[in-house]
């Protein structure tokens, strides 16, 4: 199984350096809007594009990382909130368990149903424990998947509950808050949670200010996943990756 976009993350980890994604949700986007996003992340020096969403209802999935990958060389890494939000035209595919909840479905059952695709997609898989973290306000993943979240004053379950992931076999953490959370992740969590895995750690949701994505990464947050924020103001790219990029220190 190819990793080759895995062992770079692994490798910028190793280096101290941080990265910043993008998060595209192909509901929400047409050819104008994507084409504006990607000259924008172009501009920034954006490392990765995260296509997908905890509902995708549209049908134009294929067409979007196309207009993508037409558009620039920003590897496009699926973040599919069902089996069948998977397009082979990616570069790789976050294959998530849910792991801060206690739905089979979402642990192991609709892996089952989508593995033999997964497999012929010939995408790169990033086998991902999925962490959703209470962001004070209700999510579409919370719904959708019917868990609730690590309260977000409990950063021991999150600690505990991402090494588990790493000891059964993730090779990256998530951290998410949701779409839109009116609270995002703490320092003292994410901290708390870098400090005891060795794989890379991914922090979004409710990340609105450059600053906050700065503060993220000094606490130990390895890629930084920004969507909401950026669909109301695409501006915004410039001065979050500038932030997550600047928090990088040579030691």
């Amino acid at each position: 199984m190819k990793q080759v976009l895995y062992n770079k993350l692994v490798e910028k980890k190793r280096q101290h350096k941080k990265s910043f994604a993008v998060l595209i949700d192909p509901d929400k986007v047409d050819a104008a809007s994507i084409k504006q996003l990607v000259l924008l992340a172009v501009n920034a020096k954006v490392d990765y594009f995260f296509v997908g969403g905890s509902l995708v209802i549209s049908t134009h999935l294929d067409e979007c990382i196309q207009l993508i990958k037409a558009s620039c060389d920003i590897p496009v890494i699926l973040f599919p909130g069902s089996p069948s939000q998977v397009s082979k035209y990616a570069d790789a595919l976050l294959y998530l368990s849910l792991i801060s909840g206690r739905n089979p479905e979402l642990l192991i059952g609709q892996h089952v149903i989508s593995a033999p695709f997964v497999k012929q997609s010939g995408l790169e898989i990033m086998p991902t424990g999925y962490m959703v973290i209470d962001g004070g306000a209700p999510t579409t993943v919370s719904y959708i998947s019917n868990a609730s979240p690590i309260p977000a004053d409990k950063s021991d379950i999150a600690m505990c509950t991402a090494m588990a992931g790493e000891m059964l076999g993730m090779k990256l953490i998530y951290m998410d808050a949701g779409s839109g959370a009116k609270v995002p992740i703490t320092e003292k969590m994410i901290e708390k949670v870098s400090c005891s895995i060795e794989s890379p750690l991914i922090v979004g949701g409710g990340i609105i200010e450059p600053e906050k994505a700065y503060l993220n990464c000094k606490a130990g947050a390895d890629i930084i996943v920004v969507g909401n924020a950026i669909e109301k103001d695409a501006s915004l790219i410039k001065e979050m990756s500038a932030a997550v990029h600047s928090s990088f220190v040579n030691v």
